[in-house]
């Protein structure tokens, strides 16, 4: 069953439509402030995906979460709230983002037989602790950064927002966000398919060792001064782009180039290439 990527693909479909309606119903439901109900739905769904990949012993169950949790959260604002330009612009770009992204996802999905390298990695070397860093490393803690992220959205819904021209700005900022990692993505996909060399050094990749990564950081960003703007204040709640941002620096983009870095060649690579911005040095 896990070998055959149809079936595991709809087990995992199955999997985030039950977590979708636990986690809609807890929102709706929990007598607390907005904030925490979402919160505490996240945490319990997040919970649930974990229990899955505990079943199938695969940590890839998760690897959706990241993309359609955003999606969950902003369509039930929309849903229960009243429409303005500046929601729809931001349930636009959240919900654009999170369908690539997830579909980005499906293209390279290998079926419940495949997990992710960095999952099998810390398996390796946190040994008996593997089970704590499963629930919080792999599971908790990016639930929590893009709960974080989402926040502005749970801003903006709940409180009087007005469209000026920082809400077009970032709204385009948002989706050229998603663009520029479509477009990373498709070059890494092109180059895994026809490896000529250690390294891709093509289109965005030529001057960036992680343009999607860039992407990434990018979206939250503009997600987040896009609320921003349209609220007139609350600056703080960008802390969710800063703890985002946080998190490839020093966990994501880490674990990538350490993984590249046993190829011969990184050294110089990484003298001539940037980290992030795509371009020459």
């Amino acid at each position: 069953m896990k070998n055959n990527r149809v079936i595991s693909f709809l087990i995992i479909l199955f999997i985030y439509l039950f977590a979708s309606f636990i986690g809609i119903f807890l929102s709706i439901h929990l007598p607390f402030n907005i904030y925490i109900n979402i919160l505490l739905a996240d945490i319990s769904a997040t919970i649930l995906v974990f229990i899955f990949s505990l079943i199938f012993k695969n940590a890839s169950v998760y690897d959706p979460y990241w993309s359609v949790q955003p999606m969950v959260i902003v369509i039930s604002l929309l849903v229960t709230h009243e429409i303005t330009i500046p929601r729809v612009l931001g349930a636009i770009a959240v919900c654009a983002w999170g369908i690539r992204l997830t579909a980005n996802w499906a293209y390279t999905f290998g079926g419940l037989n495949h997990q992710d390298w960095r999952y099998t990695m810390l398996k390796e070397k946190t040994k008996i602790f593997y089970p704590v860093v499963n629930f919080i490393g792999i599971h908790m803690v990016p639930t929590l950064v893009v709960f974080l992220c989402c926040t502005p959205l749970i801003c903006l819904f709940e409180n009087s927002n007005y469209l000026n021209v920082g809400t077009i700005i970032f709204f385009v900022g948002s989706i050229l966000s998603m663009i520029l990692q479509g477009v990373a993505d498709i070059q890494m996909h092109k180059y895994q398919k026809n490896r000529t060399m250690p390294f891709i050094r093509d289109g965005l990749w030529k001057y960036s060792r992680h343009p999607n990564y860039l992407a990434e950081i990018l979206m939250w960003w503009n997600i987040g001064l896009l609320c921003v703007t349209s609220l007139h204040g609350y600056w703080y709640i960008l802390i969710g782009a800063v703890a985002n941002t946080m998190l490839f620096m020093f966990v994501s983009i880490p674990l990538a180039d350490g993984k590249q870095s046993k190829k011969d060649g990184f050294l110089e690579y990484k003298k001539a290439t940037r980290m992030l911005l795509p371009i020459k040095k």
